[in-house]
Order: structure tokens, then C-alpha cells, then sequence
């Protein structure tokens, strides 16, 4: 059995539907995902070599300017460090082999130009969340599971220095008054940092890693996420402008099928996209992208999504999308979902579909409006056409694990049908979580929908006999 077969598993031998390319994806290269974890190759300092980084840092501080440092670009001033740490590790006659000098040296630049242990990490393309606890543990998270690497900071007061050059190029601070900080490496990826006193066992930090990769529908696939027939019926869902909410928890996949899906959406359309920290890579030409704005030292000048979705709604959007929902601006969404903005899609943390729309009955409480339980509900309801919940599953696996259509309402119920969904039945002697996608047999009432805006889409497709 090949790699692909041995990945997916096989589809159904009736001719799946074809699945049309991300609009700028042409001649995209087609991509496997690994068989095997490979280890994670991170070397860390020996005790002697730690001792002289520390006395080759101190002597070249004293040396260098750094306001001249910091008009070169990286690579040159990345060139004058390195010449200059192995200059003093000729003079005071290191005993190194020449691979550890240039270790050494490449740490050294690492400190001074980087983030010191963890500069190395952020090249790794297989790390999706790297997370520090205190100077003594770095974990970081590849194929959905952790590992605890060999790295580590040589002790807190260096880990905070490095914290503190995260936050204060986004013009910000972190000390006791202020211990917690959100900001962004100037790749995009999201950090926060947390600080004694209330860190109690030492200063914290996690990076969620921002990937220039951008996924395709075939690598869903490919990955096991969905299948075949599951992606035809998205793309349609995305193609008919159906207002999609995307429920799942941290680490999910929520954003990845987010971006995933924006792929689909018509060059033709104006897109808003709202978001606490950008991460959405969309490829259409008529895109407007929003971040909010955290409060300045003191205390004034922020920006929150509410204020941006309100404001997005002047700016004569074809469709609206909300990175994540987390609080009131779940209001302004259902609103803008129930007022012409069709298309719009959006992602909240939920453990399932279900539990989607009790939390964002939840936030629009959080507007103060004292709104009726059934009025809000009915809102909801007739907001939101399609709910996909996610889940990351214990061998590390992220999967589409429920496609459901919300009905309408019965009473004060919201009543929803589920068109897809993953049957568990058990777990291999390797740890993989073993199932399979399955029709329900229900074929939704947005099909008709579908039909009208020539987004043909066979019965068969919602068979349960024909599998996922």
C-alpha cells in the first residue's frame, strides 16, 4: 500500500466529487504529510560551554556599540558578532573543537541579535506551539504532541530579558505592575507572557508559532481531517454564502480550516477580517484586515473586535470575517450575519456544536442588553446556517469530527441535523484513534440553496452507505 493509502486510508471507489483549487492556487505543489515523527535535533549548551558563553558575552558587550548594531541589517550585523566571538575565543585560547566554536558563536548571535535558546526553534517548521516554564523547561508542540527539548535559559532574570525584548518592540511593558502582556514576533506568530507574582514558579512564555505554509483543501484530506466528500460539501457551503461558525478547542484546527476556506471565496468580493492578532493569509485582491488594539501604560487607546466588527459594517462589506468570537462583539456578528453580510464566517473555543451556541448565547448576554433567552436564541438561529465542530484528538490527530445545520427553532430550542460526522471505535496498539467519517443520511435544506447558485451536489454525497 502506498504512503497516501497508508495515511488517509482508502475512499469510496465511486468517483468522488473533483474539488476545485484555492482561487491563486494554481499549480500548487502537491504535499504529503510525514509517516513518522522524526526527533526533534535541538543541541543544547554543555556546563563548559555555558561558562564560556557567559564570559565571551560580558567581554563582547563591552566591546560593541549596539545602537550601531542596530542600523545593519541581521546578516551583516549577524557577520560582525560571529567574527568578533571567535576573535576573543582566539585570544583567550578556548578549549573548543571548531564545531563548538561555531556553536558557540552562532548562540552568542543568537543572544544578542534573537531569543537566545529558543532562536532555534522558530526555524523548525514542524513546531506549532513553543512553551516555557520558568528557565529551567522548554516544550514545544510538533504533529499535535508535546515534547520537552534539551534547552533551557540559563536563569530567570535571562528568560525575562528576553521576554522583556519580545514586548517592548510592539511598544510595550511587562514588570510586577503589569505581568501579563500579549504581543507578536515580527513573523506574525502570537506570544503571551506571564511574570511572577503571578507566575509562581518562575516566568512563563508561549509562542504560537505563525506558519507561512498555508494549507490547502487536499492536505486536509491528506492529513485525515475531513474526506473527499466531506470538502466538496464545504466548498459548497462557502460557495452559496452560508453564514459557517467553527467550534473546536485550543489547538484544534480551528484557524487552519478558517484560512482553508477563505480560499473559496470569490475574487470579486470585498472581505473584512477582524482579528485579535492577525493570522488569517488570505489571497484575494480586495482584502481589508483589522486588529484590535490593546490599552496603552495607561490604560487608554484600546481597540476591541466590537468596535471593529460595528465599524466594518460602514465600510460596505461583501463578507465579514471574525477570527475568533470571545466576548460581546458576538452581538455585532449576529447582527451583521442577519443583515445582508451572507458568507460570513467566524470561530469560537467550544467543546461541541451544541455548547457553540450556548457560548455565544453567553456573550451576548456580556452586551448588558437585557434580552430575552428565546429573542437571542431566534437571533442565533437564523444567523448561522452551518456549525463545524473540530477536535484534536489524543494521538495528536485534528479532525472535522461533526458537520451539523442549524433548522431553526422549536420553542425555545435551537434545533440543529448532523449531514457528517466521525465514528470512533477505538484505539490501535500504537495509540491511534480509529474510526471513520459517515453520512448521516440527511441531506440538509441549504442543498436547495446550493442548487439555485449552480453548485450541483449529488444525493449520493449524503448516503450513509457510501461512507464519509
Amino acid at each position: 500500500m502506498d504512503l497516501k493509502n497508508r495515511i488517509i486510508g482508502r475512499f469510496s471507489k465511486e468517483d468522488p466529487p473533483v474539488l476545485p483549487r484555492a482561487n491563486g492556487d494554481e499549480g500548487a505543489s502537491h504535499r504529503l504529510p510525514v509517516e513518522f515523527v522524526p526527533p526533534l535535533v535541538v543541541r543544547a549548551l554543555s556546563e563548559p560551554e555555558r561558562d564560556w558563553l557567559q564570559r565571551i558575552h560580558q567581554k563582547l558587550m563591552g566591546m560593541i556599540d549596539l545602537s550601531q548594531i542596530a542600523r545593519l541589517d541581521e546578516k551583516q550585523a549577524r557577520n560582525q558578532i560571529r567574527e568578533l566571538a571567535e576573535r576573543i575565543m582566539d585570544e583567550q585560547a578556548a578549549p573548543l573543537n571548531a564545531s563548538a566554536r561555531q556553536f558557540l558563536a552562532k548562540c552568542i548571535e543568537d543572544e544578542i541579535l534573537g531569543l537566545g535558546p529558543i532562536e532555534p526553534l522558530l526555524v523548525d517548521p514542524s513546531i506549532a506551539d513553543i512553551l516555557v516554564n520558568g528557565c529551567g523547561k522548554i516544550y514545544v508542540e510538533r504533529y499535535g504532541k508535546l515534547e520537552l527539548t534539551p534547552l533551557r535559559f540559563q536563569s530567570d532574570a535571562h528568560l525575562l530579558n528576553i521576554i522583556d525584548r519580545i514586548v517592548s518592540s510592539v511598544g510595550r511593558r511587562i514588570d510586577e505592575s503589569s505581568p501579563m502582556v500579549d504581543a507578536r514576533l515580527k513573523d506574525g506568530s502570537r506570544v503571551n507572557a506571564i511574570i511572577p507574582p503571578l507566575a509562581i514558579d518562575g516566568p512563563t512564555l508561549s509562542i504560537r508559532r505563525f506558519t507561512l505554509d498555508r494549507l490547502r483543501m487536499e492536505d486536509l484530506i491528506e492529513l485525515g481531517t475531513c474526506t473527499q466528500t466531506m470538502a466538496a460539501l464545504l466548498i459548497g457551503i462557502v460557495k452559496a454564502k452560508l453564514n459557517v461558525l467553527i467550534s473546536g478547542g485550543t489547538g484544534s484546527g480551528k484557524t487552519t480550516l478558517l484560512n482553508v476556506l477563505t480560499g473559496f471565496i470569490s475574487a470579486n468580493e470585498r472581505i473584512i477580517t477582524i482579528e485579535d492578532s492577525a493570522e488569517l493569509q488570505l489571497q484575494q485582491p480586495h482584502v481589508v484586515r483589522l486588529e484590535t488594539r490593546p490599552p496603552n501604560i495607561e490604560g487608554k487607546g484600546e481597540v476591541r473586535q466590537r468596535d471593529l466588527v460595528r465599524n466594518s459594517l460602514r465600510m460596505r462589506p461583501d463578507r465579514i470575517i471574525v477570527g475568533e468570537v470571545r466576548s460581546d462583539e458576538a452581538f455585532d456578528m449576529l447582527q451583521a450575519m442577519n443583515t445582508g453580510h451572507d458568507g460570513s464566517l467566524t470561530t469560537v473555543h467550544a467543546n461541541s456544536s451544541r455548547d457553540a451556541l450556548g457560548r455565544l448565547e453567553n456573550m451576548v448576554a456580556m452586551t448588558g442588553l437585557d434580552l430575552p433567552a428565546r429573542m437571542v436564541r431566534s437571533q442565533i438561529a437564523s444567523a448561522i446556517n452551518v456549525v463545524l465542530q473540530l477536535a484534536r484528538l489524543e494521538d495528536g490527530k485534528r479532525k472535522l469530527i461533526s458537520i451539523q445545520e442549524i433548522q431553526g427553532m422549536e420553542g425555545d430550542i435551537i434545533t440543529m441535523s448532523e449531514i457528517f460526522n466521525f465514528q470512533r471505535r477505538g484505539i490501535d496498539e500504537y495509540g491511534n484513534v480509529l474510526g471513520s467519517f459517515k453520512a448521516t443520511g440527511i441531506v440538509p435544506k441549504f442543498h436547495d440553496k446550493l442548487q439555485k447558485r449552480g453548485i450541483d451536489l449529488s444525493f449520493d454525497l449524503f448516503d450513509p452507505d457510501r461512507g464519509g
